[in-house]
């Protein structure tokens, strides 16, 4: 029971007292004799009332003017002038406001609540020859892991022995069984396949791959969406307008129940609740669609971006490239050397290993067995493959006198060595994704994009390439981390920007961006370094986001000043003493109602949620 209640807000507590207490006062109201039928409503204003009027004067010194101050006000005016009834309806409209608001944030956070429950709580210990059970935040760096078939990978770490495969797609993104072998990395959330596999700690669970994405959802649930201060910025005139209107009411007619009845129907429920929901709504309706907003500010500022600016691999391309060209040396046998590569390239996650696989099944060649696996940054992928030391690697780890073998060095490539023998040089050929040109030329007419960029790291030639397919006339390649932040912050200063990279050298471009938008999630850095993260490798998942965003921005406004049109216009009717303050709360409320119905439309899919085919090509 203790737990139950420990898990109900305040405002929820306060909004339940009101309803039991008015309910209780009009049954004796109406029917006992001789009992006084305020009394529920004196627990209502003291405790109710106090606590809420506590929480505004505490905003107050912090000078923190927010559009419910008119309810703190109103509540007070009540209480002087004994409408006790009137006073606790709008308790009840403020409780439940924020009550109303609380459950949503609570709702939005429920994919960081399904992350915890499914983070695996214990690991198996090695020790010598037996296994003992710790718990996950016992777990060094160095210590050996046993994952058994079927179970959730603890930490990240590397195979030491087994072989299995791996399930990373809750992870990352991708479809893909990974295969691991001795000298693989796994990554901590993966699900283990059917074989048993012996792991070295090289990540505490506090710092491992599933943590992080947990701290990243954590740190997003817990930020205040712009638009939401939006609302008190049209409190800001709203609060004063009201204000004066209902000082005026009681000047002229010298009754001061007039000033309390044009609070009532002021209270600017609308702006207190109605836009939390719409954005509330719309983060749901972007998670059921695969798209992870970490910042609700990108929901506001979509709509205003006029420049979108492409990385190029896995972004407008699906950077899944075709091996091309073959090239062997020293007598190689290009289907050896092939099998030798393709066997070895199973244990990889680049993008080249994939087409290496895909050529390999196309010319109908069997897989080899692979041994002590492992991949050092900048130097490439290396395994022992059939009692042959393969080497995957660039051209800069080559010898001088290798590298002058090679053809020139244009587009996507990787050198094969062989028992420290150049071997093979592969060339690829990176291709747009099929809906990219669609999705290019719909951005002007429909969501008035008015400048398209490529910035890219790749060479001049592949970048180029892309370009002109897609007819996109300003083009940056060969462009460092550093020099993509200086593209985006000079552009930025000229119009709003979008941003839209998938690697780790986009992650200081998506942060100086306007809006950056992570495409899947190959990097943590890049996740956390975006305000929005594309779960599914997808440009129709971005037309949606635009849509989404113009669509939340509009209901938004639509409830808020819908709702205070509404409150106007019953406050000059209370005004001239056509409407008493307990009526003015029960019209209050059915304009809440109204607004905040209005709002619950944002998380309902629209009819249309992409038309990225309705321009013609």
């Amino acid at each position: 029971m203790s737990s139950f209640l420990k898990k109900i807000a305040p405002e929820s507590f306060i909004a339940g007292l009101a309803v039991i207490g008015i309910f209780i006062h009009l049954l004796l109201r109406f029917s006992a004799q001789g009992l006084d039928a305020n009394y529920p409503l004196y627990l209502i204003l003291t405790f109710g009332g106090g606590y809420l009027i506590i929480r505004l004067f505490i905003r107050l010194f912090a000078l923190d003017f927010g559009s419910d101050l008119l309810a703190g006000i109103s509540i007070i005016t009540a209480i002087l002038l004994k409408e006790y009834l009137a006073g606790s309806l709008v308790v009840l409209m403020l409780s439940g406001g924020l009550a109303l608001e609380s459950y949503a944030i609570t709702a939005a956070s429920r994919m960081l609540e399904v992350l915890s429950k499914r983070a695996p709580l214990i690991a198996h210990l090695k020790k010598a020859e037996a296994l003992i059970d710790i718990a996950i935040n016992q777990v060094g760096i160095g210590d050996q892991l046993v994952i058994f078939p079927h179970e959730i990978c603890p930490v990240d770490g590397r195979v030491i022995s087994g072989h299995s495969v791996m399930d990373e797609s809750f992870l990352t993104g991708e479809p893909f069984l990974i295969s691991k072998a001795p000298g693989s990395s796994v990554i901590s959330g993966a699900i283990n396949g059917d074989g048993a596999m012996t792991i070295r700690a090289e990540r505490r669970a506090s710092q491992s791959r599933y943590a992080k994405i947990m701290q990243v959802m954590s740190d997003s649930a817990q930020k205040k969406p712009k638009i939401r201060r939006l609302a008190d910025q049209l409190g800001a005139w709203y609060t004063p307008f009201a204000l004066m209107m209902a000082s005026l009411a009681w000047w002229f007619s010298h009754d001061p129940s007039r000033f309390l009845a044009v609070l009532v129907i002021a209270t600017p429920c609308p702006l207190i609740i109605a836009i939390p929901v719409t954005i509330i709504g719309s983060i749901s309706l972007c998670a059921q669609r695969g798209i992870l907003i970490k910042n609700p500010v990108v929901l506001e500022q979509l709509a205003n971006c006029e420049t979108m600016i492409f990385d190029k691999t896995g972004t407008l391309t699906y950077g899944k490239p075709t091996l091309t060209e073959q090239t062997t040396f020293n007598h190689s046998d290009p289907k050896t050397v092939l099998q030798l590569v393709a066997s070895l390239e199973r244990y990889s996650k680049h993008p080249l290993a994939i087409a290496i696989q895909e050529q390999a099944e196309q010319e109908q060649l069997s897989y080899l067995n692979v041994n002590s696996v492992s991949e050092t940054k900048g130097k490439g992928l290396q395994g022992t493959v059939n009692h042959h030391l393969v080497t995957i690697t660039n051209r800069k780890s080559l010898r001088e006198s290798d590298r002058l073998l090679l053809p020139a060095g244009t587009g996507l490539e990787c050198i094969v060595i062989v028992n420290q023998q150049l071997a093979a040089h592969y060339r690829f050929r990176d291709t747009p994704r099929k809906d990219s040109l669609s999705f290019i030329r719909h951005l002007l007419p429909i969501h008035r994009i008015q400048k398209l960029m490529i910035v890219s790291g790749d060479r001049e030639e592949e970048v180029s390439y892309l370009a002109k397919s897609l007819d996109i006339k300003e083009v940056y390649a060969n462009k460092t981390p550093e020099e993509k932040v200086e593209i985006v912050e000079q552009e930025t200063k000229n119009h709003p920007t979008v941003y839209l990279g998938d690697g780790i050298n986009d992650a200081p471009a998506l942060l100086v961006a306007t809006v950056g938008i992570a495409f899947g999630q190959n990097s943590d850095i890049t996740s956390e370094a975006a305000d929005a993260v594309i779960m599914e490798n997808s440009l129709e998942r971005v037309d949606e986001l635009l849509h989404i965003s113009t669509r939340m921005k509009k209901i938004a406004l639509q409830s808020a000043f819908g709702g205070m049109a509404l409150s106007m216009i019953g406050m000059f009717i209370a005004a001239f003493g056509f409407l008493p303050p307990v009526v003015g709360a029960i019209i209050q409320e059915i304009i809440d109602v109204t607004a905040i119905a209005n709002a619950l439309r944002s998380i309902r899919p629209p009819k249309i949620i992409s038309d990225i085919f309705s321009v013609e090509n």
